[in-house]
């Protein structure tokens, strides 16, 4: 055995969970983040490594259809090695470390080498995608038992341990993991011990992911079903009278958005409110930022405006990011929310309004038309004549606002805020989504957004892989753009707003189904 020398490492086993990766446990999350070499299974969400440090050593340990990438005594020896360099590791295993997850070998391993470790218990496959296709694994008015069974048994086993004619006959709910290579000994085997041949069966593949896949049938059908349709691994089989209520209970994917993936173009630290909304309706969301949003070039203007603040009547911000850039600035001048003092606040939609009031700031006027039109228009019934505008804006900003106060009388200070920036390129993950033809919708929330995409892939790029995908934009100007740029816009709602956005987006598919 390999000698390492003995420093103060330590060792956490994490269940990863199913698959969806908002079923990691809070503490398995917390772990990850404290992680200085992270070892991850195939099964485990790749989501999941958002959370770790930025400096963390990640290490792919999986294995596709029995295929590995590294053997189990080379884990076992990898954990060692990193545990004994005084390290602090994170073994991130799909599902649960203690079912059917090798992590007791893994434990096994530590203890011979004296390295502390913690047990991070996650959501069992078995549990999880039986859950999510809407199978309760027990039900009082079907079984009060259920077995978990593995479906592969190790290669030096000649004889299966499996005692078939007491799970067969004993057990209610029996739930195989990695079985579908099996199935068809699995099912004679269940039938040849006094299972009902007519008994229901699921098979659940990619449980809890957006591309989840159900098959249904009987123990007498089941493995031929799945040979036809090409049902691959991985997947857990649920066998039991409780596979019929997932025609009654089913619920994950059935919802409208479900087995659509949607790009989403949003910058970066934005993307995550919207993909929310979308993947509430069940679908599958790729984030491509789009845009980059940075400093402006000289803080020169706006510095000169804030100084002079008092002198302002009102105060006008069109998005989130006019808020964030300009109470930005404010904090590092070392001011806040009082140097605003009586100037009258409006804002440009519901999100920007809300941001304000997290500075303590609540909006006198909010537009009932969310772009420089309806600015300049909800402005029409007010006396601004001499009045002092101060509008702080992004550098590509219409001069719609500025013109139209001004020529209702009023002096209009726009200093740039903010930039808008093209990212370097396109995600590698994306890029290849779209070549593969994968992208049923993408989305546009601002002109940028689409404009910015075109520049990325270049103009004929740009339209031939987006050919067949739904463009949903959230605004006639956005909408404008698209065209402009030779897209057909066929989802925009009246009301321009990521909400609004969703709601047309699921109604659009709603209507196709």
């Amino acid at each position: 055995m390999q000698k390492y020398p003995q420093t103060n490492g330590f060792v956490y086993l994490i269940g990863a969970g199913p698959g969806d990766p908002g079923l990691i446990t809070v503490r398995g999350r917390e772990c990850i983040g404290r992680a200085e070499v992270i070892l991850y299974d195939y099964l485990a969400n790749e989501e999941l490594l958002r959370h770790a440090r930025q400096d963390a050593e990640l290490i792919y340990a999986g294995k596709v259809g029995g295929a590995h990438n590294r053997e189990q005594s080379q884990i076992n020896d990898l954990l060692v090695q990193k545990a004994l360099e005084g390290k602090i590791v994170a073994r991130l295993k799909g599902g649960d470390p203690f079912v059917f997850g090798r992590g007791g070998e893994e434990c096994e391993a530590l203890v011979a080498h004296q390295i502390p470790f913690e047990i991070v218990p996650g959501v069992t496959a078995g549990i999880g995608a039986a859950a999510y296709a809407g199978i309760p694994l027990t039900h009082r008015d079907f079984t009060t038992s259920v077995a978990f069974v593995t479906g592969h048994e190790g290669h030096d086993k000649d004889v299966s341990t499996i005692d078939w004619e007491r799970l067969s006959v004993g057990s209610g709910t029996i739930v195989f993991y990695m079985g579908i290579k099996n199935l068809p000994q699995i099912t004679a085997s269940l039938m040849a011990h006094g299972r009902p041949p007519e008994t229901p069966v699921a098979l659940i593949r990619w449980g809890t992911r957006p591309d989840q896949e159900v098959l249904t049938g009987t123990l007498a059908d089941i493995a031929e079903t799945a040979r036809k349709t090409g049902f691959k691994a991985p997947a857990i089989t649920v066998v039991g009278e409780v596979v019929t209520l997932r025609k009654k209970l089913r619920w994950f994917d059935n919802r409208p958005l479900f087995g659509r993936t949607i790009l989403v173009t949003r910058a970066a630290d934005q993307a995550g409110e919207f993909s929310r909304f979308l993947e509430a309706q069940g679908a599958r969301v790729l984030e491509c930022p789009t845009i980059r949003i940075a400093p402006p070039e000289s803080f020169a203007g706006l510095d000169d405006a804030i100084a002079r603040l008092a002198d302002f009547h009102w105060l006008i911000f069109s998005s989130a990011n006019a808020v964030g850039a300009f109470f930005s600035r404010l904090h590092a001048l070392e001011l806040d929310s009082r140097a605003i003092g009586p100037c009258k606040v409006c804002a440009v939609g519901p999100k920007t309004a809300e941001l304000l009031q997290h500075h303590g700031i609540r909006a006198d006027l909010i537009p009932d038309d969310y772009k420089g039109e309806g600015v300049v228009a909800a402005f029409a019934a007010r006396n601004i004549r001499g009045q002092q505008i101060l509008f702080p804006k992004g550098d590509r900003a219409r001069e719609v606002i500025p013109a139209g106060l001004a020529q209702r009388g009023a002096e209009v200070t726009a200093p740039v805020a903010y930039r808008n920036l093209a990212p370097d390129a396109v995600p590698p993950s994306v890029l290849t989504a779209l070549e593969e033809r994968r992208v049923d919708c993408v989305t546009f929330t601002a002109s940028s957004t689409a404009s910015n995409l075109a520049d990325l892939l270049g103009e004929n790029r740009f339209l031939n892989l987006l050919e067949g995908v739904t463009v949903a934009s959230i605004g006639p100007i956005t909408s404008r753009t698209c065209r402009d740029l030779g897209l057909e816009v066929h989802i925009e709602p009246r009301e321009y707003t990521l909400a609004a956005l969703t709601a047309d987006i699921v109604n659009y598919y709603r209507s196709r189904m």
